[in-house]
């Protein structure tokens, strides 16, 4: 026999039913946890400033030409500081009318840190005078034209003498590029789409024109405006994982599974 008779078993059903109310909504809550952490990890809304496939190793292709104004460094600031506090790895390649290599691919992204400072204004010294920008090293010897093929060239060429698996470029710039530039700018984004190289583009206030020549050029690659782009919160280059969603969840099935070993059910009928 399962069943106790009892002769004020109509006086339990108040609890037998707040009993049955809170397992509904712990079973509720835990169904919904899983749900959410699902759909999170599926459709992340974490803010990036430039997306690249997943397990491709990055290598950005800086514009340092002498066309970068003053004006335009915080954004490049505000984009090396999103890069350099996502958790990632980069390769570094610096361009004006020549490139070259500045950090290996797979360097650690805080290994970007030492280059913020050079595109940030320091707070006010004396009172009535503006700050600048403190003197970076390329502005005096190595800005000059711009020549974007030879930034994006030099990366492919870093992909491929490094034997770099599933490479993805990141290119910040202007896209004001040098009209003499445009045919070798042309060759190397047909070779970007034929080697299946993703290309993402971080613009510095371009012109209507450039941006427009660039989604042309590179059939619509991703172009993001780096004018978004502002220090605070940094911003995320990869899906963190939803511990906040996995721990409720695991509180969640904890209290289900103590309900069910510390309360058994008593089942009653009335004599």
């Amino acid at each position: 026999m399962s069943a106790i008779p009892l002769a004020d078993a109509p006086a339990l059903r108040p609890a037998a039913q707040r009993t049955l109310i809170v397992r509904a909504a712990l079973g509720l809550a835990l169904a919904g946890a899983i749900v959410a952490t699902v759909l999170f990890a599926r459709h992340p809304h974490t803010q990036t400033i430039v997306s690249v496939p997943s397990h491709s190793t990055a290598l950005v292709v800086l514009d340092l030409s002498a066309s970068i104004s003053a004006d335009t460094y915080a954004r490049i600031g505000a984009t090396l500081s999103s890069l350099a506090h996502s958790n990632g790895r980069y390769g570094l390649v610096v361009f004006s009318d020549q490139a070259y290599e500045a950090l290996p691919p797979g360097t650690a992204a805080a290994d970007l840190e030492p280059l913020i400072r050079y595109f940030t204004l320091p707070p006010v010294g004396t009172p009535g005078f503006a700050p600048t920008f403190p003197v970076n090293p390329w502005q005096n010897t190595f800005s000059a034209g711009t020549k974007i093929a030879a930034g994006l060239a030099l990366a492919h060429q870093i992909a491929l003498t490094d034997q770099v698996r599933r490479p993805a470029v990141i290119l910040v710039s202007d896209l004001d590029d040098d009209p003499e530039d445009l045919l070798q700018l042309v060759n190397i984004t047909r070779v970007y789409r034929a080697e299946r190289i993703p290309l993402r583009i971080v613009a510095l206030n371009p012109t209507p024109q450039n941006k427009a020549l660039f989604a042309r050029l590179t059939h619509g690659a991703p172009i993001v405006d780096a004018g978004t782009v502002a220090p605070g919160p940094h911003l995320r280059n990869h899906t963190p994982f939803p511990w906040t969603l996995v721990l409720l969840t695991l509180a969640v099935a904890a209290g289900l599974a103590a309900g069910e070993l510390w309360g058994p059910r008593l089942e009653w009928g009335s004599p």
